[in-house]
């Protein structure tokens, strides 16, 4: 049942120092991590309307907290924290699917479906999900993100320091990520950049949308097929820059969108690839690769394309 707000807790205004080891992040990130059961378009809100300062001054959502930095934190309204937890099969299934771990990082292959993170009506994500599935680690952090609809390899931190490095090289456009997704139509060529500036739209509705505006964020994406069908294409995408729904928008952009994507597809095209089974987007991070600093070889780790997506290729042969 629903909380009203009178059975919700009001917070003071809090003077947080950043510690060490939480340095790099964003501002916006930092406080979502802090403020449990606070919505994160409350949070954008307040940092919008300047009642979040830094050492006395306002700061951009994407201003990154340094070490002794002091962040004022206006009086906000708490949610207790829900009583969801993931379930044992949900577990079972993130166990199974951690492509990789160590002392620094682990790498989890993402199934289709699951958030990355709480919120906006979900109760947990697969960071919260992790979270309950190893409850002793106590530096758990997403590194990037994944739409909830895209599968593949997604990069969890298990250290403050090795999520400072990460982001760092990610900033430095250091870290390789390639999809691969099956799109509508055929291109003459094998290799195509695309360099369309986007920019994020909310309608009125509340729906988030992207697209293609010589007013938006630069966006780099390397397309190269990798095969071809009668009707679609089995394609590449190497990202060069990170924004939101990047490739799906871009590969509209050539005329050839992603099949299964109800947001920015085709229709008619998606309802003939359901027909075949495609009952999901058809785009999947198949890789990451970076180099740790002062290391003398790269790191890189890859998650197998799903079994529902294999056998659409298979239909399609």
């Amino acid at each position: 049942m629903q909380m009203s707000d009178s059975e919700k807790k009001i917070t003071a205004v809090r003077l947080v120092s950043v510690k060490p080891g939480q340095e790099g992040q964003r501002i916006d990130n930092f406080l979502i991590n802090l403020l449990k059961g606070v919505p994160k378009s409350y949070i954008y809100r307040i940092i919008r309307r300047g009642e979040v300062r830094v050492n006395g001054g306002r700061k951009a959502a994407a201003y990154r907290v340094q070490e002794e930095d002091l962040v004022r934190i206006p009086p906000v309204r708490l949610d207790e924290p829900s009583e969801a937890k993931p379930d044992r099969r949900l577990l079972g299934r993130l166990e199974s699917a951690i492509l990789y771990r160590d002392e620094r990082i682990l790498v989890l292959n993402k199934e289709s479906g699951l958030a990355v993170h709480g919120g906006s009506g979900l109760n947990y994500g697969a960071i919260e999900a992790l979270r309950a599935l190893y409850p002793e680690e106590r530096e758990l952090e997403l590194v990037h993100r994944l739409d909830r609809d895209t599968s593949g390899c997604l990069m969890i931190s298990r250290r403050r320091s090795a999520l400072r490095i990460l982001h760092q090289l990610l900033r430095d456009n250091q870290v390789e990520k390639r999809y691969l997704a099956l799109v509508a139509g055929n291109w003459s060529r094998d290799h195509i950049d695309v360099t369309h500036p986007l920019r994020k739209n909310t309608l009125q509705s509340g729906e988030r949308i992207v697209k293609v505006d010589p007013q938006g964020k630069a966006a780099f994406t390397r397309f190269h097929v990798r095969r071809r069908f009668k009707q679609c294409m089995l394609v590449e995408a190497e990202l060069k820059t990170g924004r939101t729904h990047q490739i799906r928008v871009h590969a509209v952009a050539l005329g050839t969108p992603l099949l299964g994507d109800e947001k920015y597809g085709d229709g008619e095209q998606n309802r003939r690839l359901r027909e075949m089974g495609l009952k999901r987007l058809f785009l999947h991070a198949e890789s990451l690769r970076f180099r740790w600093p002062e290391t003398p070889s790269d790191f890189m780790v890859s998650a197998p394309l799903g079994a529902d997506l294999q056998r659409v290729l298979d239909q399609l042969s």
